[in-house]
């Protein structure tokens, strides 16, 4: 699976911060294994760095210091899954031009009925 262009997004930066690409023709190359292995890793980390957030967001003790250090870490986990997001995304085969639209897209009139900001229907 490739990007259009045949560029994989890494799940990692170079040392300046920019981010890295795989030119590759298929997805079963030694690198682009190691890519799917850190993208698993880094959304498992996201999700246990979530369930420790709500942990410490329950405890009345938690300190100031405390909330900075998991807030910074949330939005390091934020950014890691954004980034597998957008590799996954852009390697997703583009649809067909004469496929038939969703029946149950919001935006055909049809399907489930937006939210409401309470989380209600």
């Amino acid at each position: 699976m490739t990007t259009m262009n045949g560029l994989r997004l890494l799940p990692w930066s170079d040392p300046d911060g920019k981010p890295c690409y795989l030119a590759t023709d298929g997805g079963n190359s030694p690198l682009s294994r190691r890519a799917d292995e850190i993208e698993a890793l880094q959304v498992s980390m996201g999700k246990e760095l979530l369930n420790h957030a709500r942990a410490l967001l329950e405890d009345r003790k938690a300190d100031a210091r405390e909330l900075r250090f998991l807030a910074e870490r949330l939005c390091e986990a934020l950014r890691d899954v954004l980034r597998v997001a957008e590799s996954r995304g852009g390697r997703l085969p583009a649809p067909d031009d004469g496929c038939a639209a969703d029946p149950d897209s919001p935006s055909q009139g049809k399907g489930p009925a937006p939210m409401n900001a309470e989380g209600s229907s």
